[in-house]
């Protein structure tokens, strides 16, 4: 492989800004102008590449589209530098694995499914090290992953790959497949896309931003469960939909019986380690589909897309049972018992409005409070015996 020169070295270094300036102080792309006359194209300028630079720095203000902006980096990538496949992988930070979060040319689409751990090929390595390389002849270099090719069903004969980086956290890799020429890759087009993977990395930290911002909107603090606000437009959403299909929805409302007296006796802290206990054992019971929210209090309302009023009762015993049976809070050797009063109502049976489907589950569950406790109800059919 050969090995980088030191300018491109320092280059990751530095600012996107930097890379340009230092960039624009040698002669302009001469990777690129390499491989343009060879297809009788025109040569790109320094203008070309304060151009390249103007219009990223507009799609990352402009947009806060996590997708579009990256295709936009990718796309310049790909009108400079040429390269016969070109792929942009992002890190699954849980999985220590890169997935291709972008990928055009031959066998691109054969790539959605690939997953390369860290240290894995080429990818892995620049994952993993951090550092960008060349690889002209890649029979030639023993990291480079194969396996990649038998999917696509392409020949990788080249390779040039930069890390994407957020201060000392790898995000992805950009991976450029075929476009090193006879005189190999240049300074200038590895400095360019240094720069250009800079621009990717500060898309990316922008859209995780915005991701966790969005989330800290919708989800409620105590139970890590979505908030009263975000039930609120779902279910306009699950009313649009299901009329839209003809799907039927269920929601069901679960409210702690004496919630009060565990506060009282314990404290509010433990009143809200138990709200949260039973948050998360709530939501693990649920399908993938489902949603679950922390409506208020010690209140929790279940949203079950396409499920039938019948289906939905069944779901409601099942939740109350585990309420019931389950000791909580056994790590603080407290083994808190509590009950539940559980209301289900269901579109389009009872009703089609949002505002009143709400009113009516809500009001099945106040028909167990204020009676027996401990059970579930339904709209229009009142108190269930127990299952």
């Amino acid at each position: 492989m050969r090995t980088l020169p030191r300018e491109s070295q320092d280059a990751k270094h530095q600012s996107p800004a930097d890379r340009s300036r230092r960039a624009s102080d040698a002669k302009p792309f001469e990777g690129v102008e390499r491989r343009h006359v060879s297809e009788a194209l025109p040569e790109v300028s320094e203008a070309s590449e304060v151009n390249v630079f103007h219009e990223l720095g507009k799609a990352l203000t402009s947009s806060l589209q996590l997708d579009q902006v990256l295709r936009t980096i990718m796309e310049k990538i790909n009108e400079v530098l040429r390269p016969d496949t070109w792929s942009l992988l992002l890190m699954d930070p849980e999985k220590h694995e890169l997935y291709f979060q972008i990928a055009t040319g031959k066998g691109a689409e054969a790539l959605k499914d690939v997953r390369i751990k860290v240290g894995q090929g080429l990818a892995g390595w620049v994952a993993e090290s951090g550092e960008a390389v060349v690889v002209a002849d890649t029979s030639k270099d023993s990291r480079f992953f194969g396996k990649v090719d038998e999917k696509t069903k392409m020949e990788t004969r080249s390779i040039v790959a930069v890390p994407v980086r957020f201060r000392d956290q790898c995000l992805g890799v950009i991976e450029l497949i075929n476009c090193v020429g006879p005189e190999g890759f240049s300074h200038r087009d590895l400095a360019l896309l240094e720069a250009l993977a800079d621009y990717a990395a500060i898309a990316i930290e922008n859209a995780r931003h915005v991701q966790r911002i969005h989330e800290l909107t919708i989800t409620d603090d105590c139970t890590s469960l979505y908030n009263a606000r975000h039930l609120n437009f779902m279910l306009d959403t699950e009313i649009y939909r299901s009329h839209r299909y003809a799907f039927e929805f269920s929601l069901i409302f679960i409210d702690l019986d004496h919630f009060k007296s565990v506060n009282d006796t314990h404290g509010h802290l433990v009143g809200s380690k138990l709200l949260g206990e039973i948050g998360e054992a709530v939501k693990g019971k649920c399908r993938l589909i489902d949603l679950a929210f922390r409506y208020g209090g010690d209140e929790f309302v279940v949203l079950l897309p396409q499920t039938s009023k019948e289906n939905a009762l069944g779901v409601a015993h099942r939740l109350h049972k585990l309420i019931r049976e389950t000791v909580w809070l056994k790590d603080t050797g407290l083994n808190v018992h509590v009950t539940a009063s559980v209301g289900v109502a269901a579109y389009p049976t009872d009703s089609r409005t949002k505002a009143e489907l709400l009113h009516l589950a809500d009001e099945a569950m106040y028909l167990v409070k204020n009676t027996s406790r401990d059970s579930v109800a339904a709209a229009g059919v009142g108190l269930l015996p127990q299952s």
